[in-house]
């Protein structure tokens, strides 16, 4: 007779399953993590007293807007869409968006002459910069505009020889024109700083491994250093850009009429209609410099790829991914 050796004794009541891990029980462990703490919510009176304070401030500016019938909103309403508004306003964005390109491509070559090795470029650079960023802008403007008065006529010629050819200084200087030279030149000057202030930003280490992969300079700096530098560089510029939209105004002073010289004219010809016109011009930089900000959240997403800016996790968010890892173990 055999004996069967096979059979298993049977488990103690006070043994434990054999499997490990189970889903259950990290489930009521972090439950009971989580009260056992005794989280008390924070409460701020005064931030709900300070939110109640600013709506009925709001309210009531609102209200006023609505029910001062000093606004005249019929006026607005009739000369918020006239032509003479639209000619304006294809003026302002005309004038913004030339001197936005000529400056920005000026800043970025006074940018990098500025961190030049050569202390010729840089010192030409300082000097531009310094200039520039100290002539009051309504000043440099109106010395454009009579800048016929000083050179009737503009040409090139050979140092202390012939002049080779000259042009009459009236036909080539418009008002249009000395506007956008004037509004570049001392855009430039701004935007060198911000440019440079975003090369500076970037790691050298990532110039010198460049340089060590054999890259050419041109390469170098528009593969390596200017993609990294833009993310260091659009918010600046979009701020800047926004107020070199806002500081087209100044240029009716040269009897040029964009959007504020339109509204000026049509004001001193209509006196009685002077609020509603301004509104009509508030109006319509608010309307642009909305759509310069989307424009900005875009262009600032697209550099902004690869770099991650997410908050650190909460104390709630390690647990539960603790719980899951655990999972998967067990699993």
């Amino acid at each position: 007779m055999s004996l069967n050796t096979d059979r298993q004794s049977p488990p103690r009541a006070d043994s434990t399953p054999p499997e490990e891990g189970r889903p259950s029980d990290l489930v009521a462990d972090v439950q009971h993590h989580l009260v056992s703490q005794h989280v008390v919510p924070l409460r701020h009176p005064w931030r709900w007293v300070a939110s109640v304070v600013v709506a009925l401030l709001l309210v009531q500016v609102v209200r006023g807007l609505v029910a001062n019938p000093a606004y005249q909103w019929d006026v607005f309403g009739y000369w918020f869409f006239e032509p003479i508004i639209f000619d304006g306003l294809a003026v302002t964005l005309r004038l913004t968006a030339y001197s936005a390109v000529i400056g920005f491509a000026a800043g970025v070559v006074l940018a990098l002459m500025r961190l030049s090795a050569s202390p010729v470029l840089r010192s030409v650079s300082w000097v531009y910069i310094w200039i520039f960023r100290s002539i009051p802008l309504i000043v440099l403007l109106l010395f454009l505009a009579n800048a016929t008065a000083l050179y009737p006529s503009l040409g090139l010629s050979i140092p202390f020889g012939p002049q080779l050819f000259s042009i009459d200084a009236t036909q080539l200087l418009s008002y249009e024109a000395a506007a956008i030279i004037g509004l570049s030149l001392n855009e430039a000057a701004y935007a060198s700083e911000i440019v440079r202030s975003g090369i500076i930003s970037v790691d050298p280490g990532q110039l010198e491994a460049a340089t060590a992969l054999g890259l050419p300079g041109y390469r170098r700096f528009t593969r390596i250093v200017l993609p990294q530098a833009m993310r260091a560089i659009l918010p600046p510029y979009a701020n800047q850009l926004i107020g070199l939209l806002k500081g087209t105004s100044v240029v009716y002073i040269t009897s040029l009429l964009d959007l504020f010289g339109q509204v000026e004219t049509q004001a001193s010809t209509n006196s009685g209609e002077v609020i509603p016109l301004l509104m009509v011009a508030t109006v319509w930089y608010v309307i642009l410099t909305t759509i310069l900000s989307i424009f900005q959240y875009f262009v600032e997403q697209h550099f902004a790829r690869g770099s991650t800016r997410a908050a650190p996790p909460t104390q709630r968010q390690r647990i539960l991914a603790a719980v899951r890892t655990r999972r998967g173990v067990a699993r």
